[in-house]
């Protein structure tokens, strides 16, 4: 192959030429022939002595010039690519090549690396190509480039390979991918570390919860839920975003989500405890807001009771698949402060499904977040089965995949209808206490009535009938009416609780042997599982006990 036969079209070579042409000064323009004013030529143009053996770059032998390159040459020319050279650098990495075969059988590396169409691309269009580091048989990087080449006469047109050796730059890529992945998943294993590692499971509720994190970043996100037993057969559910990524925003998460935990145990109303996350969310860090909602359910209310920090709405299907959305109330985000939250209800009964979830989950930089929320109440409309099930399917619709760019956590739970045989493990009973002297032995007998009926064993039926004798006394005592006493029963529990008008709290207190009274909260305490107290929404209180059934 005669070298001086090719021009290689390297990019930009035939615009530096034709710049040379159209910029070619005549004798009249280099001042010669002109008087005062004209500019000499320059010294470049005059060569010396010592100069005069320099050759033109056009002079330079081509094979001399590509057997020097440090980086690997190869030519080939024609539809099968048929090998004319390869330079020192080339025979040295993949060893010597016999030039005249094709490039499949005599280029076997370029086979290798998926480069064969890329040459047959470069042919057809007639433009460079550029793959990078790609790894080779001998164990090293390339960045191969791939340039037309057109000959002078006759002959079929060629492609110019020219890899550069990136070894060490892809070695340095790889060593920063594997120090991201690390980081990570150090970053995911701390938040998952943060939320809870097991649900608590209610007697009355079925809940699933997912959190997937966000795109490949190390930089976690602030999304957090849980579900708290708060006795008496209510249930806590929280979930919650702190704005913002990173260590920072996952640590005021920790914290605030252990602050709902420990408010929770205070069985406030739900405004409150928002009210009380508020305040220690500008405490922890003033430049750090969170949203935040906040919900109770109680099986004998039928309803979800919640409150909003700047929180997305709650979602609710009923059992006919009717989905409903927990609008309002909705106050501005925790850490904001100066602002006095209220709470809502929204129906949540028997054959319900309802959808707690953070804004990754709707939330898309090309649709408005109302058209998100429309989607999910769409295919929460359509969604049937458990709620993990309920859960997965939910994600998918929204389109969450593991390079989704944002957190997203998702807590579902559901209100069965106990029906047939399981319909037997959930009873309720409730007898309204008008006062007066007969309002004890009246209680004592509905409820040794009741545990009857419900066929419990000997024993928590005399405890049963002896705790809600207590609670009963305690109220005549120290409350007002109306009072009610209620029994209920789980397949896993039996509550005694006992309502009055009065909104002082009882306490457990030492009674001195000498005390005629004092003695009623501490049996009750003692004999009972669990115990509690809190206050009613119109005033008044409720004292409740638990007792744990026999496992069969």
């Amino acid at each position: 192959m005669n070298f001086t036969r090719w021009s290689a079209r390297l990019p930009g070579t035939q615009r530096r030429a034709a710049a040379r042409t159209d910029t070619a000064v005549t004798p009249e323009c280099r001042g010669e022939s002109r008087g005062e004013g004209s500019v000499p030529a320059a010294r470049a143009e005059q060569p010396t002595d010592g100069q005069a053996g320099v050759p033109a770059v056009d002079d330079l032998p081509v094979r001399e010039v590509l057997a020097r390159v440090p980086a690997l040459v190869a030519l080939v020319h024609g539809p099968d690519h048929r090998l004319a050279y390869v330079n020192d650098a080339y025979a040295t990495a993949f060893g010597a090549r016999p030039p005249g075969e094709a490039a499949a059988r005599a280029l076997p590396e370029l086979v290798e690396l998926g480069l064969l169409p890329l040459l047959d691309q470069v042919l057809r269009s007639g433009k460079p190509r550029t793959v990078k580091s790609r790894k080779a048989c001998d164990g090293r990087s390339y960045t191969f480039t791939c340039t037309p080449v057109a000959e002078g006469g006759a002959g079929d047109p060629g492609v110019l390979v020219f890899a550069t050796d990136v070894t060490d730059h892809a070695e340095a890529a790889e060593r920063l991918r594997a120090s991201e992945r690390r980081q990570r998943e150090t970053a995911v294993t701390l938040q998952r570390s943060l939320l809870p590692q097991e649900l608590e499971e209610p007697d009355d509720l079925r809940i699933a919860a997912t959190y997937q994190p966000g795109g490949t970043e190390a930089a976690v996100g602030g999304d957090w839920y849980d579900v708290i037993t708060l006795g008496g057969g209510r249930t806590a559910l929280v979930i919650g975003d702190v704005m913002g990524r990173g260590v920072r925003a996952a640590a005021v998460m920790g914290q605030l989500r252990t602050a709902v935990r420990a408010y929770a145990r205070l069985d406030l109303p739900p405004h409150e405890v928002l009210q009380l996350l508020d305040g220690l969310a500008t405490e922890i860090d003033a430049n750090q807001i969170a949203t935040c909602v906040y919900a109770i359910h109680d099986p004998n209310e039928g309803r979800l009771v919640y409150a909003s920090a700047g929180h997305l709405p709650i979602l609710v299907r009923d059992e006919n698949g009717t989905v409903q959305r927990a609008d309002e109330p909705t106050g501005p985000p925790l850490g904001t402060g100066g602002w006095m939250h209220s709470s809502g209800s929204i129906p949540l009964g028997p054959g319900s499904t309802a959808v707690l979830y953070t804004d990754g989950l709707v939330e898309r930089r090309d649709a408005d977040l109302d058209e998100g929320i429309a989607a999910l109440e769409r295919a929460l409309a359509g969604a049937t089965g458990s709620p993990q099930v309920i859960c997965d399917r939910l994600l998918r619709s929204a389109g969450v995949t593991a390079d989704h760019d944002d957190d997203v956590a998702v807590l579902v739970l559901q209100q069965p209808a106990h029906t047939g045989s399981e319909g037997e493990l959930f009873r309720n009973a409730a007898l309204e206490l008008l006062g007066g002297v007969e309002a004890a032995p009246r209680a004592r007998a509905f409820a040794s009535g009741v545990l009857t009926s419900w066929r419990f064993p000997a024993e928590l039926h005399d405890l049963g009938v002896l705790a809600a004798s207590e609670l009963v006394a305690n109220s005549l005592q120290h409350g007002t009416p109306p009072m009610r006493l209620r029994l209920r029963r789980t397949d896993r529990r039996l509550i005694v609780e006992v309502t009055d008008g009065d909104d002082h709290l009882p306490r457990r207190r030492r009674a001195e042997p000498g005390d005629e009274s004092g003695r009623g909260i501490a049996i009750v305490a003692t004999i009972a599982s669990n115990w509690g107290s809190r206050r009613t929404p119109g005033g008044g209180k409720a004292v409740w006990c638990e007792f744990a059934l026999p496992k069969t």
